[in-house]
């Protein structure tokens, strides 16, 4: 089983950064994909960045490839989002989802609460 907290969201004005992290608890966490998805008020989730377990590699959805950046630390268990130039459409609830696989591929098999970034002058 793996579990899932987020946090660092909060309150930043457009053209602000925020980074968001992801506790991972369970085992063999480090060998997971871990995937962050945005939820926009009124929308569905979606995929925003996703990193794979040993190798670390990271995949982003178009069009946040050029501003987002996910990262991991298997020893700290811990996952980032670094989130720049921030727009009001980046506002939403983020989440963090762990797949119990290598590799970033469909939807997580776990999820976090999630952490609400706010986006406003």
């Amino acid at each position: 089983q793996l579990e899932l907290v987020e946090s660092g969201g909060g309150s930043v004005q457009p053209g602000g950064s925020l980074v968001l992290a992801c506790r991972l608890s369970g085992y063999y966490v480090e060998r997971y994909a871990i995937a962050w998805f945005h939820q926009a008020p009124g929308k569905q989730r979606e995929e925003v960045a996703c990193i794979s377990g040993s190798a670390g590699h990271a995949d982003y959805a178009d069009p946040r490839k050029d501003r987002f950046t996910i990262s991991r630390d298997n020893a700290g268990r811990m996952v980032y989002l670094k989130m720049e130039h921030l727009t009001p459409e980046d506002g939403g609830v983020y989440f963090c989802g762990g797949h119990l696989v290598d590799y970033c591929s469909g939807r997580p098999d776990y999820w976090g609460p999630g952490t609400q970034v706010i986006v406003s002058s």
